[in-house]
């Protein structure tokens, strides 16, 4: 006999309003979209479509789909074992900071979010999926910079706006030779950036990051699993860097002193609510103007961007009346 039918919400209404995922995954309009999410779709136990979450394939395919189905994204891979990220969740990040940008807007631009390429964010980390800058540009038409310490990420991400051509042009990929600056060797010279974003790495070890994987999995199956089966993927500059979040959150807020006037908000996703204290801290340190934590969360999952500037309210006002304003 099959399992009864579970009720679900229509709307994950933890989600941001403007997220274009807040409603359960059409399993039919994105096979039609990509046909070879088909072969991945199946009834699970409570008789709902979905697919394996155990499955790489399986995973990467309904991010292919998601990617062209909203954002018209009609060419995406990415190299074996790399990080194969949540769509809804990033879709979060970029307009939540959206949300931050248009609370600077209140004066000069009625509280409205600043679109266009005159916008430009630097994505630290952006990975070989470059996932910020096509929801970005997409949703708000905004340029962005990526940067990341591995050659193999950022040649996939370049094929990925090579073989997309609306982001030509919009989107610049940038390698960081020194694994240990986040900033210095990426922003040039008379460089301004509207706002930077991260999702820094989670664990402080390999073996953490392994059982990380191993509770995330059990979670999804229902049941204990044992073997830490990388289904996201990620390598270890993704997925886990000595000392772990809280220090290379820690690094990013002392190392952004040294561009406190090249950029109006720098910010990060935090993950741990432990992790908060220490960065306020840094930040209290640094003698920061202003600082902005946005609650997120996403089924069970809850994180938090924490955002910073060294601007004064003067300076702000002056950055988007002389940046925001041009034609």
């Amino acid at each position: 006999m099959l399992n009864k039918k579970r009720e679900h919400p229509k709307e994950k209404t933890s989600l941001h309003p403007r997220n274009r995922h807040r409603e359960r995954y059409d399993f039919k309009l994105l096979t039609a979209t990509c046909p070879k999410l088909s072969q991945f779709v199946k009834l699970n136990n409570y008789n709902d479509e979905s697919i394996d979450f155990f499955n790489p394939e399986a995973v990467k395919t309904l991010n292919k789909a998601l990617l062209k189905h909203y954002y018209d994204i009609d060419n995406w891979d990415i190299p074996k074992n790399y990080l194969c990220p949540p769509i809804p969740g990033r879709a979060d990040y970029i307009h939540n900071i959206a949300d931050l940008l248009a609370s600077n807007s209140s004066e000069s631009h009625g509280g409205k979010i600043p679109t266009g390429s005159k916008i430009k964010c630097l994505d630290i980390g952006t990975g070989a999926n470059c996932v910020y800058p096509i929801i970005g540009n997409k949703e708000y038409g905004w340029s962005f910079t990526g940067a990341d310490i591995d050659p193999i990420a950022i040649e996939s991400a370049n094929k990925i706006v090579a073989m997309n051509p609306f982001l030509k042009g919009k989107v610049e990929l940038r390698l960081q030779h020194n694994p240990q600056d986040i900033f210095q060797g990426i922003i040039q010279k008379n460089e301004l950036f509207d706002l930077t974003i991260c999702n820094p790495p989670f664990h402080s070890s390999l073996a953490d990051a392994q059982s990380g994987t191993v509770r995330k999995l059990t979670n999804l199956k229902g049941k204990r699993i044992i073997k830490p089966i990388l289904n996201f993927g990620g390598q270890n500059n993704e997925l886990w860097c000595k000392g772990g979040e809280e220090k290379f959150v820690g690094d990013m807020i002392y190392q952004s002193k040294q561009y406190a006037s090249s950029c109006l908000w720098f910010s990060t996703l935090v993950s741990k609510q432990s992790n908060l204290k220490s960065a306020y801290r840094t930040l209290e340190g640094m003698k920061v103007e202003e600082i902005k934590t946005i609650p997120m969360s996403q089924g069970n999952k809850t994180s938090r961007i924490v955002a910073w500037t060294f601007l004064t309210q003067e300076e702000q006002k002056k950055w988007i009346d002389t940046r925001w304003n041009r034609a």
